[in-house]
């Protein structure tokens, strides 16, 4: 099994997850002063004291802040802050409401049972306090309950389940758990940008991978199965310093669901060379083809598999942050102990509506998880038949809640202008992206922010669009998409 980082191991030896912590030492000056925390001061001890701390003020002319982490500081402006202060701009100036298709959050509640459960956890006096820090046990049953089905194993709620902050808080507690300085991780191009940062942040390296889309996208829709892996090029990239390796299935912004035949030949990969596999499922509810989870595929991926789950992907509750890792306890025990460091608890009143929800939702007469892969096939429906009347080619997905939309056939003026947020270091699909915005009045990303700038070209005539939202909204969206007519070039 693979060592977990020193630090972590240290922690573990000098306390349990679990320990209570220690009581707030008294300030010392306080201490040893002879008026006591509880005793009020004079008037003219306070006044003495206001003298002396205004006196003590440093002028803020006069301050030089230290300078941030390099791991932190110099960082470009990242794509979430560019189109929102782009739509922020756009509203104020266009005739009409802008639609956000940009980010992936919900335009609608979760089920009125998961509403109900939350509701309900408040007038719970324990679900006002700490829970413990792997997570409130009725949640870790019930998730135990929830994918021993597709596992085909019993799961132990108590050691191979550990409730995280979202699924982002849980990734992070696992790359701080096994990452020491310079340990590498393999990821898949195009990537959530939060992983980046989430593995750097620890002192680890990525090593970057792109999925291949297929040659002829420019012509034709294609399924998201046609973005292959290149193999000979994954195996390449192993070394004797490769540590984990990060699966997204269904994957976003893609919509792939990698196939039984794609996990088995990574995970064979990651058994002859003992690596992680951290199997990014937060869409594992939303998928429209046979999904596979790579941890149920040999007794070995099993041991070596760190599977993570949301809340708030799985309810439409993205603001509620209750995630999960699953795998073996021997890892279980390690990103406990990192998460234990990094938030010590999750909220207590989501973390048991979560539980609510979910023993609701796998009841057999329960038709919810069914109910919403039809939704949102009924969504794509909707949304994607802009694309199909307008003639733009775009990945069909098999998975999620995105769609990546081929845009090379749209003319945007030649004197158009541009801020150096979009040009600057940017692939062409910013530029689109901001022109979107500001004259359509449509929300978007581009995906070439999921990638190494050398990888930008496999991207950079898409852009993604969420159909996370309610079918009125997706309409409104198709109408207004249709003033891309006249800049269309067929």
């Amino acid at each position: 099994m693979l060592a977990c980082s020193p630090l972590l191991s240290t922690c573990l030896r000098k306390s349990s997850p679990t320990a209570a912590r220690p009581l707030l030492l008294l300030n010392p000056v306080l201490a040893k002063s002879r008026i006591r925390p509880s005793q009020p001061m004079s008037s003219s001890a306070s006044t003495i004291t206001a003298t002396a701390a205004a006196a003590a003020a440093p002028k803020a002319s006069s301050v030089k802040l230290p300078k941030p982490s390099p791991k932190i500081a110099g960082q470009a402006k990242d794509v979430w802050t560019i189109v929102n202060e782009a739509a922020a701009d756009a509203q104020a100036s266009l005739p009409f409401p802008v639609l956000n298709l940009g980010q992936g959050f919900f335009s609608y509640n979760p089920p009125d049972f998961a509403i109900k459960a939350a509701q309900e956890a408040l007038n719970d006096v324990s679900c006002n306090q700490y829970s413990h820090t792997k997570g409130r046990p009725s949640l870790r049953k019930a998730l135990a309950a929830a994918y021993e089905p597709s596992f085909g194993r019993k799961i132990n709620w108590e050691t191979e389940i550990v409730v995280t902050s979202g699924a982002n808080e849980g990734m992070f507690s696992a790359f701080t758990a096994f990452l020491s300085d310079g340990d590498e991780v393999i990821v898949f191009e195009p990537f959530f940008d939060q992983y980046i940062s989430n593995i750097q942040l620890p002192g680890g390296k990525v090593v970057y991978v792109p999925l291949v889309p297929p040659p002829d996208n420019d012509v034709r829709t294609v399924s998201s199965s046609e973005w292959k892996v290149d193999f000979e090029d994954l195996k390449s990239k192993i070394s004797p310093r490769t540590k984990m390796i990060v699966v997204n299935s269904p994957h976003n912004p893609v919509g792939k669901v990698f196939s039984r035949e794609e996990l088995e030949k990574i995970g064979q990969i990651a058994v002859e060379n003992n690596i992680i596999v951290l199997s990014d499922e937060v869409y594992d509810r939303l998928y429209y083809k046979p999904f596979t989870r790579i941890a149920t595929l040999s007794p070995e991926l099993q041991r070596l598999t760190l599977t993570v789950g949301s809340a708030g992907k799985t309810f439409s509750a993205t603001g509620w942050r209750v995630g999960w890792l699953i795998g073996d306890a021997e890892l279980i025990k390690y990103v406990s102990a990192a998460h234990t460091r990094i938030c010590f608890a999750v909220n207590s009143p989501l973390q048991e509506g979560s539980a609510v929800a979910l023993q609701e939702a796998i009841k057999p007469e329960n038709t919810f998880f069914a109910d919403h892969v039809d939704s949102y096939k009924h969504k794509y429906k909707i949304f994607n038949r802009i694309w199909d009347e307008l003639g733009l080619t775009y990945t069909d997905p098999e998975g999620g809640y995105f769609v990546l939309v081929n845009f090379s056939k749209v003319k945007i003026p030649d004197d158009y202008v541009f801020p150096d947020d979009v040009t600057v270091g940017r692939a062409k699909d910013f530029r689109m992206a901001y022109w979107l915005i500001k004259e359509i009045g449509v929300v978007t990303i581009p995906p070439t922010e999921f990638y190494l700038p050398e990888h930008a070209h496999l991207a950079e005539k898409y852009l993604r669009f969420a159909v996370c939202k309610t079918d009125d909204y997706l309409e409104q969206a198709v109408e207004r998409l249709r003033l891309l007519k006249p800049y269309i070039q067929h």
